[in-house]
């Protein structure tokens, strides 16, 4: 065989003869008095004669590069040559062979069919790091060697990148482990359980973004509040980051601690706005706060700069909760304000954050919209919900940004079911005998439930001291509400002072300050919230037996 017709094609040759020839003629351009250009094989003062590229044997050049080279012929591949490095690597090859049955090895890499494409083409392909059956990985270069595509040979060029591709399989191990850490950092800062509240069903989701280590800063939560209430809430830091994290889960914290308060939503926004400034005035974050209670069949809400809720009636209508709509937390100087939305028995609403419907091709408002037409057609728990609205947007593994879903169903109870959840109300006009009249209007309707005669009784005595509480400390409208559930019973008065009361120790001389102390030993829990318009609620509840 002869090499001299194709060393030429060997990478860089080219080069280096193009740049002998501009050497050559740039020397020959030169002016009386400069020095020759000393002549291949005629070096100066005397040293030994180096030959030229072109005189050096070809064969005796490859078999010296660490490299390993292979030669191959015709369309079926047949072997005319390997080096020694790559004798050494796969052992010797017998020559006149086909390369699938004389060089395995690159059947197995896969390589036969990019042979076939140089041969075709005439044009050089590249395979990188591929795993040989030696155990090392190699990049592949396949070069034609004739002038004339379809015919002649390739010449295989194998450059041993073992180091690399272990160094860069451990950088991405290394990176696969970062980010599961900061996943498991984010999903720990999330609950671990949602609450379910006697009057809802609810489901959440949360999908990290990217495959890089830094984790985004959604967050949302459930709080039951007492006397049936539920508090739902979902946010998102902006950026990325342990920091974002860690400032969601400072901003979630908080939000516990307020919701135990029973403020409205746009007061705990407000609370949240100048705790998040003080946090770091860098990081702002949008919200969403809502109360749920299921005497008002309304969802009560604030929003910081966060994506509308989204609500679907028994009917399949779609309503996109209005404004008002404040800026995001930690922009300070901003008084938010409440809104509602109906959400009655068969509704189905969905708080979400941006990741859901944001693309970067796509205006806001259509991937809301496109939110909306999934929501409607969304049936089943809300578990199900969840999956399809996710499924519907196009979340995959890889998505770019976060997504958190939170969900929440008010069923419409019929039949038995309807009979574990049951309303009384009745409107105490004040006097002496609101009293008796409340004591007599719990007692008929404790027994009209069926309740045991201890639980009866325990009834019908917070009933007592709660209107005797709001007899003496209150002012008028008063109303009595009892509320029974699968799992508790709520005894609730209103009337028109804001002023809430406070247990305390009521001292052996005292004729008044045990009534709430009372409620407080008998009820399983009890609680005062300041009621829209001014006024209170004061309530307690008790858990039914097991059934």
């Amino acid at each position: 065989m002869n090499f001299t017709r194709w060393s030429a094609r060997l990478p860089g040759t080219q080069r280096r003869a193009a740049a002998r020839t501009e050497t050559a003629v740039s020397l020959d351009r030169r002016g009386e008095g400069s020095v020759p250009a000393a002549r291949a094989g005629q070096p100066a003062d005397g040293a030994p004669p180096v030959p030229a590229v072109d005189e050096l044997p070809a064969r005796d050049v490859l078999d010296r590069v660490p490299a390993l080279v292979a030669l191959l012929h015709g369309p079926d591949h047949r072997i005319a040559y390997v080096n020694d490095a790559y004798a050494a690597a796969f052992g010797v090859r017998p020559l006149g062979e086909p390369a699938r049955d004389g060089l395995p090895e690159l059947a197995e890499l896969g390589l036969l069919p990019l042979l076939d494409q140089v041969l075709r083409s005439g044009k050089p392909r590249t395979l990188k790091s591929r795993r040989a059956l030696d155990g090392r990985s190699y990049t592949f270069t396949c070069t034609p060697v004739s002038e004339t595509a379809g015919d002649g040979a390739v010449l295989v060029f194998a450059t041993d990148v073992t180091d690399h591709a272990e160094a860069a399989e451990r950088l991405r191990a290394s990176e696969r482990r970062q980010r599961e850490t900061a996943v498991t950092l984010q999903r720990s800062l999330l609950p671990q359980e949602l609450e379910q509240p006697d009057d809802l069903r609810i489901a959440a989701t949360y999908q990290p973004g990217g495959t890089e280590a830094a984790v985004g800063g959604d967050w949302y939560d459930v709080i039951t509040l007492g006397g049936g209430r539920t508090a739902l809430v979902i946010g998102d830091v902006m950026g990325r980051g342990v920091r974002a994290a860690a400032v969601m889960g400072q901003l979630r914290t908080a939000v516990r601690a307020y919701a135990r308060l029973d403020l409205p939503p746009h007061e705990v926004l407000q609370l949240l706005d100048g705790l998040a400034t003080e946090i770091d005035a860098n990081q702002i974050a949008t919200c969403v706060y809502a109360i749920h209670d299921p005497n008002e069949g309304r969802l009560v809400y604030a929003s910081a700069g966060h994506l509308p809720i989204l609500v679907r009636d028994e009917n399949g209508t779609v309503l996109r909760a209005d404004e008002p709509t404040g800026p995001p937390l930690g922009t300070g100087g901003w008084m938010h304000a409440s809104g509602s939305i109906a959400l009655g028995p068969g509704s189905t609403a969905v708080l979400y954050t941006d990741g859901l419907v944001e693309r970067r091709d796509e205006d806001l408002d259509e991937g809301i919209a496109s939110l909306e037409r999934a929501l409607s057609g969304a049936t089943g728990t809300p578990q199900v919900v969840c999956d399809r609205l996710v499924r519907s947007a196009g979340v995959t593994a890889d998505h770019d940004d976060d997504v958190a879903v939170l969900v929440l169903q008010h069923p419409a109870r019929t039949g038995p079911e309807g009979d574990l959840f049951r309303n009384a109300a009745l409107e105490l006009l004040g006097g002496v005998e609101a009293a008796p009249r409340a004591r007599a209007f719990a007692s008929g309707v404790l027994t009209s439930w069926r309740f045991p005669a201890d639980l009866h009784d325990l009834g019908v005595l917070a009933t007592s001291e709660l209107v005797a509480n709001s007899l003496q400390h209150g002012t008028p409208p008063m109303r009595l509400r009892l509320r029974r559930t699968d799992r508790r019973l709520i005894i609730e008065v209103t009337d028109g002072d804001d002023h809430l009361p406070r247990r305390r120790r009521a001292e052996p001389g005292d004729e008044s300050g045990r009534g709430i102390a009372i409620v407080a030993t008998i009820a399983s829990n009890w609680g005062s919230r300041r009621t829209p318009g001014g006024g209170k609620a004061v309530w307690c509840e008790f858990l039914l037996p097991s059934r």
